[in-house]
């Protein structure tokens, strides 16, 4: 069984959250999973990056909604 890659993993929680957030634009998530992702560039341990990313992006995107 093949680990997805981060950027795999970074393009299931845009899914995920345009779909929760569907009032919101995709190009708008798009940007905001891109801002929290970019918190984390120099993290070197990067298996709960994709979580963390998450986290921040729905924190933000609940706000605006």
């Amino acid at each position: 069984m093949s680990k997805k890659s981060e950027q795999e993993l970074l393009s299931e929680i845009e899914h995920r959250l345009v779909d929760i957030y569907a009032e919101l634009s995709p190009e708008q998530i798009s940007a905001t999973v891109g801002q929290a992702h970019l918190m984390f560039e120099e993290s070197p341990i990067r298996d709960f990056v994709p979580l963390l990313v998450e986290r921040r992006a729905r924190r933000t995107l609940a706000s605006l909604t």
